[in-house]
């Protein structure tokens, strides 16, 4: 994959674009709509059973055509080839990134250092189907008088957040003899209530850990074995590891261990055996529908000109307004409750792969990367936040996720939930003016305090119904669009190194806190003194 030596904001793409910015000003949503009858459909694609409505941006046809410009110019199109085909994108770990490879149903050879991955991808998949075959059926463990009935998956960051995800977007789906929950933060509250209900004789722990060696995981994993008391660990606990000693010398059993590869970054490992809690919850059938689901966005992705290319139109979409107008955030606005936890995911997925601030040069960037994410399902977050993003003073992009049919359709609950879903987007775009108040005869005092500006972008994604496929496309569609984004803001995706300093320093304060010395700290006065009152409260509870 080549890497353009030049600096991305002396591109005369680059350049055009701040033009342009320069040019929308003052235009408003309102005069694009009614200047172009068929910008609606014109500014629309579909792909993977997702349709996108991208009209109700402050775009015009020429920033589209310099946005595309822009990703020729970075060489976008390379970049999608060099990640698809297994070539080490991931430099600074001289690392392929083959999340792609996980999810290709078409089942095509992908070569990593001369070696066919996937005959290896298809053998953890086949075993992670029979033990789940076993486990629902209580052929799992061997012992008659154990039936599992819940399941307790304990992980951290992309061991944690897209399984959890998942497999709470797809509970229409779940096995209903088996519950799943999972454990994450270190903090003994949250394995204290996930467990509080439970039966250590009906429970199976998922310890999710590529070295095995994750503090935070590992010390769950230490509560739980302590937890199950004198029961035998090799009939209430599997791994999803790379390290077979320590999974062995932990207890659990060897054939027991499902493992993946280096190739596959945490917060991308969802297809991989760290989504074996999602398939314990719905089945080998329905976690294949969502691999085929994450497959049909990948293939549009990969063979889709630039122009009408999903992923790609969001990419840029999310470039414009984060370098070229301001924006700072991007709000993910699902309006389905299964989806509850899918905002958190894409936190990490986005902000993790693209919070950098150095390119790949290694020379300091000279342009804004990745933005904040945020946001709640509807119609919870219009009690909330919504007042900022109609009325505030910052420009907040959003994407509003919607489905025409529910799982649950009760009443007329759908229809006012997409009632709001249609028309907080047209609220956004089109706003009240003073004159439309003072025609509804609203009280001139009020009505500065009533005018809606609009002009709020958003885009609009709908498709029929949250099923595993719908799903997996979903995921797809944004996990490219932050790899489109990082190729354009020049910067590696797939490490992670700004979270490791953290987890040395606390390391170090740990062996403080254990050896209860305060007279041998050496830190900052600010970090000196909060240990201090720490061992302070500490030794008065104590006593």
């Amino acid at each position: 994959m080549s890497q353009p030596s030049i600096k991305r904001n002396d591109l005369p793409q680059w350049q055009a674009l701040c033009q342009e910015s320069e040019s929308m000003k003052g235009k408003h949503l309102r005069e694009l709509f009614a200047a172009d009858p068929s910008r609606a459909e014109n500014l629309s694609l579909e792909a993977a059973g997702l349709f996108l409505d991208y009209s109700k941006n402050r775009i015009t046809p020429r920033t589209l055509e310099l946005l595309v410009e822009l990703a020729k110019a970075c060489d976008v199109k390379g970049a999608v080839e060099a990640m698809f085909t297994g070539e080490k994108i991931n430099r600074t770990e001289d690392r392929a990134v083959l999340h792609t490879a996980l999810r290709n149903r078409g089942n095509h050879p992908v070569m990593v250092e001369g070696q066919d991955v996937m005959p290896e991808i298809n053998k953890v998949l086949d075993r992670m189907s029979d033990f789940v075959r076993r486990v629902h059926t209580g052929a799992w463990p061997a012992n008659p008088d154990v039936r599992i009935r819940h399941v307790v998956n304990i992980g951290i960051g992309g061991s944690d957040l897209g399984p959890m995800m998942a497999a709470e977007a797809l509970r229409p789906y779940w096995n209903k003899n088996l519950d799943i929950r999972f454990v994450s933060n270190v903090d003994a509250t949250h394995f204290a209530e996930v467990t509080r209900d439970l039966k250590p004789s009906e429970t199976l722990f998922i310890i999710a850990s590529k070295t095995f060696t994750t503090q935070e995981t590992m010390t769950n994993a230490e509560s739980a074995r302590r937890w199950i008391g004198e029961l035998p660990v090799a009939e209430h606990f599997v791994a999803v590891s790379t390290n077979e000693k320590a999974v062995v010398e932990f207890g659990i059993d060897a054939e027991n261990m499902f493992g993946f590869w280096d190739w596959v970054g945490g917060r991308y490992s969802l297809c991989s055996a760290i989504g074996l809690p999602v398939m314990l919850a719905v089945g080998p059938q329905h976690f294949v529908q969502m691999l085929e689901g994450f497959h049909a966005m990948d293939t549009h992705f990969r063979e889709a000109p630039l122009a009408s290319n999903m992923p790609v139109i969001l990419a840029l979409l999310g470039v414009w307004y984060n370098n070229f107008l301001g924006a700072d955030s991007h709000a993910i606005l699902p309006y389905d409750q299964y989806l509850w936890r899918f905002a958190a995911h894409l936190q990490q997925v986005d902000m993790e792969s693209n919070g950098k601030s150095t390119a790949r040069t290694g020379q300091p960037v000279e342009w804004s990367t990745g933005p904040i994410i945020w946001g709640e399902p509807g119609t919870n977050g219009q009690h909330a936040f919504y007042q900022l993003i109609h009325q505030g003073t910052k420009l907040i992009p959003a994407d509003f996720i919607g489905f025409s049919r529910s799982f649950n359709p009760i009443g007329d609950h759908h229809a006012k939930l997409m009632a709001n879903f249609f028309a907080q987007t047209e609220a956004l775009a089109f706003g009240k003016s003073a004159e439309e108040l003072r025609a509804e005869a609203t009280p001139e005092q009020l009505v500065p305090f009533k005018v809606f500006d609009g002009n709020r972008p958003t885009n609009s994604i709908l498709a029929e119904k949250l099923t595993p496929h719908t799903l997996g496309a979903l995921i797809g569609l944004y996990e490219h669009k932050v790899f489109v984004q990082g190729i354009i803001w020049d910067v590696y995706s797939f490490d992670q190194w700004g979270v490791q300093l953290g987890k040395v320093l606390a390391g170090a304060i740990l062996t403080e806190i254990e050896a209860g010395d305060e007279r041998a700290l050496r830190h900052d006065s600010s970090t000196n003194q909060l240990l201090r009152r720490f061992f302070a409260q500490r030794r008065k509870e104590e006593a």
